[in-house]
């Protein structure tokens, strides 16, 4: 008669390598699940960023519009502006655009809020075209030389600025935003007795 070898006792796994299975595909079952909850949720707040407008009284926002009229924003505009740097070709831009055109909507009737815009490194044709397109009815300005951008520090779009009603810039934001974070900045302004 011959022995088998310890732990061999014919075509039956040991119990470990089914545990270690399922192990496996649970881990892997919760580490999908995790991706999914956390690519599809919206961030949780928006992507403010240090400047030093903060505080401080915005920079003079005039020049020409798109469509060829002279634009002045007020020192104090008395109510809170939305400034907001842009290009056609910008894919983020793109993303925020209806967001920024349902906060301009809603706060167009409330009188409370208003969206300015500036071309940043774009054709004023193409700027024009792609407003047009998106249905946004605010001023936007052409900024040719880049004397603007400047003037605010931007270095690439979107970027986007709060401007109080007294006119000092209440937040700094180089991400796509959304009408809900216009309206948490606002909320947060007014709170802090912008």
């Amino acid at each position: 008669m011959t022995s088998s070898p310890p732990g061999l006792t014919g075509d039956v796994a040991p119990p470990r390598r089914h545990t270690a299975r399922w192990v496996g595909i649970g881990v892997l079952v919760v580490s999908a699940g995790l991706i999914a909850v956390l690519a599809t949720r919206p961030p949780a707040s928006v992507a403010e960023v240090r400047s030093p407008l903060v505080g401080q009284q915005a920079p003079v926002v005039q020049g020409v519009t798109v469509d060829g009229h002279a634009f002045a924003l007020p020192r104090a505009p008395g109510s809170f502006v939305v400034l907001n740097y842009f290009a056609s070709w910008c894919g983020p831009c793109q993303q925020e655009g209806p967001e920024l055109v349902k906060f301009a909507f809603e706060h167009q009737q409330k009188g409370d809020a208003r969206m300015v815009s500036v071309v940043f490194d774009d054709t004023t044709a193409a700027a024009r075209s792609y407003q047009a397109t998106l249905g946004a009815t605010w001023p936007t300005l052409a900024d040719p030389a880049g004397v603007l951008a400047l003037s605010y520090g931007v270095r690439a779009p979107p970027s986007t600025f709060l401007i109080a009603p007294d006119g000092r810039v209440v937040a700094y934001i180089v991400a796509p935003v959304t009408a809900a974070d216009l309206d948490g900045l606002i909320a947060r302004a007014k709170a802090s007795g912008a």
